[in-house]
């Protein structure tokens, strides 16, 4: 049997993975807000309606999400690479909601006003793997903007944005420029 990829190669290859870039909150028992910057969320049923979201173990966000038993999905708008930076940062849990207008829906975990998306969701399992929690959350409400906002994306260590096959198709010359790694 093959031994796995190194880490490093491994996380070289994720970083070609664009994804939206989401904000995921929730509040402790004493009520005081917390959140994270984090890329790997996606929907999981239709019916329920349930999507998961993965945290590193080592984060603090993750044993309020266990004791809170509630988050919020929020998916940040193209321009909002600030919001994803504070909550990346090591500072204090509060400052980080210094910017931005949050609300909330029906949990009670804060949503972002000026989100893409937000889904506020209810912990109905948790797995344990490898380094990660994952949640799988049933979505209880949802706010949501225009389809004329574009959600901020991260690959290969940037923020950036969409762009339709239109602006595909004006890059037609493409070269391949594989590298395989093979053990």
């Amino acid at each position: 049997m093959a031994a796995p990829v190194p880490v490093e190669v491994f996380r070289e290859g994720m970083r070609r993975l664009a994804a939206s870039v989401t904000v995921l909150t929730t509040r402790r028992p004493d009520g005081g807000r917390v959140g994270m910057t984090a890329t790997a969320v996606c929907s999981v049923s239709g019916e329920p309606p349930i999507l998961l979201c993965c945290v590193n173990r080592a984060n603090a966000t993750r044993q309020a999400f266990v004791e809170a038993g509630v988050y919020a999905v929020n998916v940040l708008a193209e321009g909002e690479q600030e919001i994803a930076s504070r909550f990346a940062a090591r500072m204090d849990a509060e400052e980080r909601f210094a910017r931005g207008a949050w609300t909330t829906l029906e949990t009670g975990a804060p949503v972002l006003e000026s989100a893409v998306a937000s889904f506020d969701c209810r912990i109905v399992q948790t797995v344990e793997t490898g380094t990660h929690s994952i949640f799988f959350g049933e979505i209880l409400a949802i706010a949501m903007r225009g389809a004329h906002v574009m959600p901020l994306l991260y690959a290969h260590g940037n923020y950036g944005g969409f762009s339709g096959v239109e602006a595909a198709l004006n890059d037609i010359f493409w070269t391949p420029d594989w590298q395989v790694y093979d053990q």
